[in-house]
């Protein structure tokens, strides 16, 4: 019998759990929403029997072994340990929660309940990323196995996701602070995370940063994704540049916006170590439009006699970015297959990391953490 999945939240992120969850073996039993269009939509176009309005009463379901939570910022935390607490397995789209005291109680409840608890960090599955993380550990060789299995040495790294227009839904709880923790600092955090992940997630020491909120209330910078407008505040950031080190010495330069004047929109991550350079990257034809994006990966180290070795590493196409890979992951770390690319330990510095980008800015002086 495989693992039986339900999943709270009929958003856009709902086709490639489905699909992940399903590529792992796994049988999608019932999905939850408030919205009762959109749990028939759901059920009809990916073949879910079950449909409920609540995520108390798909909880009670006994036969559940996990659940996947699609849901706005504000309600990953609450669902989370209401379902660690039910019994079940956790799959949770990004962010993690709200804030690191939310996750540091998420990650108390998973341990208490011996139960897996996953972030949604789909770029940790994207093919060049996991090219990348392996050539790293190989210590930068191309031989994966050479260099005594040692790291690469990295000292440095840029993370970047900026857009020139793409502020989703005014007025929602996108915009709204309370609801979502933040604007695109903790809406665009992938990178942050893809870059500290590969430079091994090193303990951090001391953010210094400054956010934004230019063009905050102005239309013409709304995203392409056809997210509602609302009536609710629009009190967050719109982009910000930060300044993270680490107790190992090394350091990580963040920049992320949902609105700035920039070419284009870029994603990606940039690093710099002893023995190799590398650029990870996103670029889009049209903000926002997945189908007009190139991925690319260049790895840079050194030849003989101090000759270029640069590499241009050709990687299997992934639209959706690690969003499918990472949803099987989690199946196959619940049947103790793999183990897990992710921890709530991780998330819990992922979000303290991200807490005191916000400070850092409200305060205009460095935070020290930990």
């Amino acid at each position: 019998m495989g693992i039986k999945i339900g999943i709270i939240g009929a958003g856009g992120m709902v086709p490639y759990h489905v699909a992940g969850f399903r590529q792992a073996g796994a049988e999608v039993v019932a999905i939850a929403d408030t919205v009762p269009d959109k749990v028939d939509a759901a059920m009809f176009k990916y073949s879910i029997l079950r449909g409920d309005s609540t995520a108390e009463s798909l909880l009670g379901i006994d036969e559940l072994d996990a659940v996947s939570i699609i849901t706005p910022n504000m309600l990953h935390a609450p669902l989370a340990i209401a379902a660690l607490e039910a019994g079940k397995h956790v799959y949770c789209e990004k962010p993690p929660t709200l804030n690191a005291i939310e996750m540091y109680e998420v990650a108390r409840a998973a341990e208490k309940a011996g139960l897996i608890w996953m972030a949604g960090l789909n770029n940790r599955h994207r093919p060049e990323a996991e090219i990348l993380k392996m050539s790293i550990e190989s210590g930068g060789s191309k031989q994966i196995d050479s260099h005594a299995g040692g790291q690469a040495n990295l000292r440095s790294g840029e993370a970047y996701w900026v857009r020139r227009a793409g502020i989703p839904g005014f007025g929602t709880w996108f915009t709204n602070r309370s609801q979502s923790g933040g604007g695109c600092t903790i809406d665009l955090l992938h990178m942050l995370d893809l870059a500290w992940w590969l430079m091994g997630c090193p303990k951090p020491s001391d953010v210094l940063a400054r956010t934004f909120d230019d063009f905050h209330d102005d239309p013409k910078y709304k995203g392409p994704w056809g997210i509602v407008d609302g009536t609710g505040p629009t009190d967050v950031e719109t982009a910000a540049h930060a300044m993270v080190t680490f107790t190992t010495g090394q350091c990580l330069q963040v920049h992320t916006s949902w609105a700035e004047m920039v070419e284009r929109e870029r994603v990606g991550v940039k690093l710099q170590g002893a023995t190799l350079g590398a650029c990870l990257e996103r670029v889009f034809g049209q903000d926002g439009l997945d189908d007009t994006a190139k991925d690319s990966l260049h790895i840079f180290r050194e030849g003989p006699l101090a000759s270029r070795d640069d590499s241009h590493i050709v990687c299997r196409p992934d639209p959706a970015m690690g969003r499918i890979a990472g949803a099987a992951h989690f199946i196959r770390v619940i049947e103790g297959k793999e183990e897990p690319r992710n921890t709530p330990d991780q998330a819990l510095m992922l979000m303290l990391m991200v807490d005191a980008i916000y400070q850092s800015s409200r305060t205009r002086s460095s935070v020290r953490i930990g």
